[in-house]
């Protein structure tokens, strides 16, 4: 059987997700690729691979996956829950840190935590087929992953590698900060003077809760509404990732990932790529609060956050060797020798 991982269970919305399909926009293909691609880089860096290399995408809670080969070196970035392995040797490995699991071990991510969305990266990658160049899974299409959709119990994940060698893991020297209570950095317009200034300036002193209707697509945003000076709706142009659209109810939306390629409101302003990934880990029910910073200042911040991702790969640490139970050993052994009975005497 060709190497694998069974899906147990699948977790909320776990997904494949790479870098993301580019260059097919003009055609109506959104880019997809992952909600906080720092984490993604960061948990390949562990494992060895490229930072776009396809890994797992899990949102709120995570799946639990049987290893169908030899061996797996996996990492886990983003959150601040625990990988939990199970099996003979069963033990706890802490996010940001590598691990080797055998056949038959089983690897569990519970609930997230304060994150929105973290990433399992695996030696050598998951192997599904490419679809217009990525691996990306974009579920409205149909298109990426496996069968592109969200994994389901059953599912088995395609491996790159059915063995890898037993060396010394790879921890990060520092967890990232998830930045859960920085404003986000957004370059006003395209099309801010739809808006007048009271409307500017109540979007950028209010502040906004991740509504439950928060998706891979778009965040909506549930605060103090905007209101239009010229209609709520434009001739449909381009949409990134980022882009906050205004419909008519006021209320912005954020289109994320899985953003169409095109759009008919108007948009009062955009994150900074730089700020996609912070966003992405907002919950629903986070509050969200926005700054305006220039064009020259987004293309520095990413820039910097770019060198940054650099200097925590070049820094990674090797990891202590877990502490393992060898049960085999314990059943051999007399436990209980020169133990005594004690009883407690009334006063």
């Amino acid at each position: 059987m060709t190497a694998c991982l069974l899906v147990r269970q699948p977790g909320i919305h776990t997904t494949v997700q790479d870098r993301g399909r580019t260059g097919f926009q003009n055609v109506g293909v959104p880019v997809s690729g992952p909600l906080d691609g720092v984490s993604l880089a960061l948990a390949n860096a562990l494992v060895g691979n490229a930072a776009g290399e396809p890994a797992l995408e899990m949102l709120l809670q995570g799946p639990v996956l049987e290893v169908a080969c030899a061996s797996v070196r996996v990492a886990l970035v983003g959150g601040d829950v625990a990988l939990e392995i199970g099996g003979t040797n069963a033990r706890r490995v802490s996010p940001g840190t590598s691990a080797r699991l055998v056949r038959g071990e089983t690897l569990a991510v519970a609930r997230l935590g304060a994150s929105a969305c973290a990433y399992l990266a695996v030696e050598g990658g998951i192997q599904v087929p490419l679809c217009l160049g990525s691996a990306s899974t974009y579920v409205r299409g149909g298109l990426g992953g496996v069968d592109g959709r969200a994994l389901r119990a059953g599912d088995h994940l395609p491996l790159a590698r059915d063995c890898v060698p037993a060396r010394g893991e790879k921890r990060l020297a520092q967890v990232p900060a998830l930045g859960l209570d920085q404003a986000i950095r957004v370059v006003l317009g395209p099309q801010a003077d739809f808006f007048d200034a009271q409307a500017i300036s109540m979007f950028l002193s209010g502040e906004y809760r991740v509504s439950a209707q928060a998706d891979r697509m778009g965040f909506r945003l549930d605060g103090p509404a905007l209101r239009h000076v010229r209609g709520s709706d434009i001739v449909s142009d381009g949409i990134v990732a980022g882009s906050i659209q205004v419909p008519g109810s006021g209320q912005p939306i954020v289109l994320m990932a899985d953003a169409q390629t095109t759009g008919g409101y108007p948009k009062i302003a955009t994150v900074i790529s730089a700020d996609v990934s912070v966003l992405g880990r907002r919950r629903p029910g986070s509050m969200v609060r926005f700054a305006e910073v220039s064009v020259a200042e987004a293309q520095a911040l990413r820039r910097s956050q770019q060198s940054e991702i650099e200097r925590q790969v070049a820094a990674l640490r090797d990891a202590a060797a877990p502490a393992i139970v060898d049960v085999a050993a314990l059943h051999t052994a007399n436990l209980v020798s020169g133990v005594a009975s004690a009883r407690c005497e009334p006063m």
